[in-house]
This record gives structure tokens, C-alpha cells and sequence, in this order.
């Protein structure tokens, strides 16, 4: 979910994205237990710098199921004034995992989730909602892994149109503290005048202890980039229990 979405900013908007990345994995919150991602996101184009600030909430509700929300406040800052801020889209889904690396080689999900308006006079965003229906996937070996996937955005704006969204991500562990990791992504138009968008991003995930750790991820736009993305950053404080 990472935001008005990032993607609305890329030309195209996820829900719900697996920190630090665009990409998602389809392995869900451990049954029982929370995981909780403070953030701060944006994306830099061409005439202005958008992103969102707020706290994104993962539980495992059952076996192979999690369910999340993301409660975000906005920005816009355009090149010559008259920044904006208010609450942000919130986020909603839920992921859940139909196979598995030990029964068929590879961990699939499906992970539906919607933005929905916050109805407040400070909102942001235009009023309607949208819906993200994905697919993501995911290998691991040894100390790597590699997941992706993407889907359809159903988008009701004014302007608006539907889009798919599709991204790949390969992660190696360095230590038991330290993953390193690199994605590639791709967004089509999501408005009648907006352009396709491909980006990159690389990310890192360094573990405190048991339950504290520190993600980022930061990349360039290749695609249409003015316009879209010059480049894009995720930083965020975990937390699980």
C-alpha cells in the first residue's frame, strides 16, 4: 500500500507492498502475530514531490491469511508553490496463501486490497475508491530469494483509468542482520493522459533485534521519468510481536 499511492505518482498506484519494496511477496504475517511498518515515502517528477508519512499494520488472522491496514497523511509540493497536505487514501486487503514452496516448489498469494477516501475536508486524493487485485509469487535457496508478480487496478477517477502494475525483486541475506535486495517495476498509463512508467529500486532491511528493524529502499525512474519518477525512497521503523 505503499501510498497515494507511489504509484499514482509513477503513473500507476499498488495497495499494500512488501517493505521496503514496490514488489510484494506473497508469504503472510506469521498466524497470531503483528507486524507494524512506520513510514515515510515520496516520489520526485518533473513540476513537483509527492509522497505520504503514516503507519501500515500486517496481522495474521489464520493459517495463510493476513490482513492489513494502512492509515497514511499526505503531500504535494509543486515546483512553484502552493504545497498541499492532508490525510491520505486509506489502505485496506488481504493476503492469502493458496501454495507452497514445500508442497509445489513455489509460495503463491492472492492479495485483493482497496484505497479507500478518507472523509475529511484535508483529504487528498480524488474521493473515489480504487481496487488492486494481484498475484505474487516467491522462491527462496539458500540465502536469496526471489519474489514478484503484479495485477489489475480497478480506478473509478474522473480521468482515471484501469492499469496493471507488475514488478520482480531478488534479495540475499548477509548476516543474520543484514538483506540487500533489488527490484525492477513496471506501471501502465492510469489516466488518459498519463504515460507508462519502469523504475528501479534498491533496498535493505537491517534487524536490531527480535523485533525492531530498519528499512529503505531508494531508485531512479527509466521510463518516461520526468514525468513520472526521477526517483522515488521508502524509509520505515519495524516492529513485530
Amino acid at each position: 500500500m505503499r501510498r497515494l499511492l507511489l504509484l499514482a505518482l509513477l503513473a500507476a498506484t499498488p495497495a499494500l507492498a512488501g517493505p521496503p519494496y514496490l514488489t510484494d511477496d506473497p508469504v503472510p504475517t506469521e498466524l497470531g502475530h503483528f507486524e507494524t511498518y512506520a513510514f515515510t515515502t515520496g516520489t520526485d517528477r518533473r513540476g513537483d514531490t509527492g509522497g505520504e508519512a503514516g503507519i501500515e499494520i500486517n496481522y495474521g488472522a489464520a493459517k495463510n491469511l493476513q490482513l492489513s491496514i494502512d492509515l497514511p497523511l499526505g503531500y504535494d509540493a509543486p515546483r512553484g508553490g502552493g504545497a498541499t497536505a492532508g490525510v491520505a487514501d486509506i489502505g485496506i486487503g488481504a493476503k492469502y496463501l493458496f501454495l507452497t514452496q514445500e508442497d509445489f516448489g513455489w509460495d503463491v498469494s492472492f492479495y485483493p486490497s482497496a484505497e479507500i477516501p478518507a472523509r475529511s475536508r484535508a483529504a487528498l486524493g480524488d474521493g473515489r475508491p480504487s481496487y488492486f487485485l494481484p498475484v505474487w509469487a516467491q522462491k527462496d535457496w539458500g540465502d536469496w530469494s526471489t519474489f514478484g508478480g503484479g495485477g489489475y487496478n480497478i480506478h473509478s477517477g474522473a480521468d482515471a483509468r484501469g492499469y496493471w502494475f507488475m514488478g520482480w525483486a531478488l534479495t540475499r541475506k548477509l548476516s543474520d542482520n543484514l538483506e540487500i535486495g533489488a527490484e525492477i517495476y513496471h506501471g501502465t498509463p492510469d489516466a488518459r493522459d498519463a504515460k507508462a512508467s519502469t523504475g528501479l529500486g534498491a533496498g535493505a532491511i537491517w534487524r536490531l533485534d527480535d523485533h525492531y528493524s530498519l528499512l529503505a529502499s531508494f531508485g531512479p525512474g527509466i521510463q518516461n521519468a520526468a514525468e513520472t519518477q526521477r526517483f522515488e525512497w521508502y524509509a520505515a521503523l519495524g516492529y513485530t510481536f
